[in-house]
């Protein structure tokens, strides 16, 4: 007899990106597929956990986390991304990023509802929207620099969609969305009175253009809901705290829901982020100067074994085209790890259309540099094909 299994689960599998990082962790390989970010935290951060830790601070905090860390939030939000928010009312911690985004779905979308996608996508979006019962309806992005056709965007609203989904900057692809196109985001938004709902987790990592919220923009704040989180900055992927700050009304729904599903973030962790955003500018500025000399590693890497790589504005993935050297991303994911013991992520993963990243495939540079030399040294015993 076969036991009982929720439709949204039936085909739900694990993802592309922890399979072969698994299979690599098993053989001793580099692992340039998931964004684990395996660098070390700063050690204020972990001070200030470790102190919270043993100053017993480990009861539940407030259902959107505590007053400390939120007037931080609020503080960070208004210098940094330029957005002002009460700390009281309008912002929520959450576990993590993708529980910010799992609460915004759940407290905005009800089963049939659409969400605008821009494709290439980061497959954690879509598969949430998907198990709540939420449809993405997909608007493509066009190679080289990921440009959108606004005609695209609008002729993908219709009338059960609710939100359009904005990744500045971007998993997979690294894009950082321009003024103008975030603009023509929030235009077809208030025409159509749909949420934004924005991930912005990789903020701090942007090359030659600035980064841009688009709560910022007129006639956007009323209506869009940021989110972003401490896991990418400071190297602590696995703490999973995050946030959302927005209009007051969503973000007391938002927080019910992340009361229902998680109770709260742990506490003593939420201290140790606190400590974080404390960090002083030349920290960040060091961190992204890090990430541009090993995505220009990368890229050259890639370059010199046959590769043609899409060198990203922001974030630390890069999508490169390996051509015909195999037949389809799944087979050249497989030679890869197979020959020289580097992971990566096969390129149809990331797409509405299968077959428009079956030349392609995802690498992660956020690695410590000897590690991600080590990993390059494998990737050119490959050869130019």
């Amino acid at each position: 007899m076969e036991l009982p299994l929720a439709d949204r689960v039936r085909n739900s599998r694990q993802s592309d990106i922890r399979r072969y990082s698994a299979i690599c962790a098993a053989m001793g390989g580099a692992n340039l597929s998931q964004g684990v970010c395996d660098q070390p935290a700063p050690i204020e951060i972990k001070e200030a956990a470790k102190a919270a830790i043993d100053a017993d601070e480990a009861i539940y905090t407030n259902l959107n986390g505590t007053s400390s860390l939120r007037r931080a939030i609020a503080k960070k939000l208004s210098q940094f991304n330029k957005i002002d928010v009460d700390p009281e009312n309008q912002i929520v911690v959450t576990v993590g990023t993708a529980g910010a985004f799992a609460c915004a779905v759940m407290a905005t979308l009800d089963p049939g509802d659409e969400c605008i996608v821009f494709s290439p996508f980061y497959g954690y979006h879509v598969n949430l929207l998907k198990c709540v019962g939420a449809v993405p309806r997909y608007v493509d992005m066009a190679q080289p620099d990921w440009t959108y056709s606004t005609d695209q965007l609008e002729a993908a609203i219709t009338e059960r969609t609710k939100m359009i989904l904005v990744n500045t900057p971007a998993n997979p692809t690294g894009k950082v969305f321009g003024k103008d196109e975030l603009a023509r985001i929030v235009d077809l938004a208030n025409r159509n009175n749909l949420w934004i709902v924005t991930d912005e987790i990789y903020e701090y990592i942007t090359h030659d253009v600035p980064h841009i919220s688009p709560a910022t923009l007129p006639g956007a704040a009323d209506r869009t809901i940021t989110i972003s989180g401490a896991s990418k900055t400071y190297a602590v992927t696995g703490w999973r705290i995050g946030y959302a700050a927005g209009p007051a009304a969503i973000i007391e729904k938002m927080a019910v829901v992340s009361d229902l599903f998680y109770i709260c973030a742990p506490a003593p962790l939420q201290a140790g982020i606190e400590a974080g955003l404390a960090l002083p500018d030349e920290y960040y500025q060091r961190m992204c100067e890090e990430y541009r000399a090993k995505r220009d590693i990368m890229a050259q890497t890639l370059s010199d074994i046959g590769f043609r790589p899409f060198v990203p504005a922001g974030s630390y993935y890069m999508l490169a085209d390996f051509g015909g050297r195999w037949a389809n991303a799944t087979e050249a994911t497989e030679a890869i790890l197979d020959r020289v013991g580097v992971a990566t992520v096969p390129g149809p993963a990331f797409y509405r259309n299968p077959q428009d990243g079956n030349c392609q495939l995802r690498f992660c540079y956020a690695k410590k540099l000897p590690e991600l030399e080590d990993a390059c040294r494998r990737l050119h015993q490959l050869g130019s094909g």
